[in-house]
């Protein structure tokens, strides 16, 4: 299984809707230029991400210049083909995009890894060790 991450943006281009092979794969892709913390603007980074099979419909809610929350699983391969070098390829598969704003405002239910942990977890005398 691929590890998962998230990046924030501002949609630069989204494609079209392609389907590849004769069993109906379908992929999808798009950029973005990365706005969140540290990232400089006097020096943007785009990356290119894709969305694959069923996924692939997330991005008609969007318009380019809207700033979203991207997660999304980095994944690799590697082809050998007859007679030529190895190559490996990577991707970034999109799963899930959602406005910064709706991300922000995200249900207080749902812990926030990146913060510290309540002090009160630690204030309790009784711990066995």
């Amino acid at each position: 299984m691929s590890q998962s991450f998230q990046i924030q943006g501002q949609i630069h281009s989204i494609g079209d809707t392609m389907e590849y092979g004769s069993n109906g794969f379908t992929k999808r892709e798009f950029v973005i230029k990365l706005t969140g913390e540290g990232e400089n603007p006097a020096y943007p980074n785009y990356i290119a991400l894709e969305l694959i099979k069923d996924k692939c419909g997330i991005m008609d809610a969007y318009n380019l210049g809207d700033e979203i929350l991207v997660h999304f699983n980095l994944s690799g391969r590697l082809w050998s083909p007859a007679g030529k070098p190895e190559k490996c390829f990577n991707s970034l598969q999109a799963w899930r995009v959602q406005p910064v704003s709706q991300a922000q405002d995200q249900d207080p239910g749902i812990p926030d890894f990146n913060q510290a942990p309540p002090s009160s977890l630690y204030e309790d005398d009784d711990v066995p060790f």
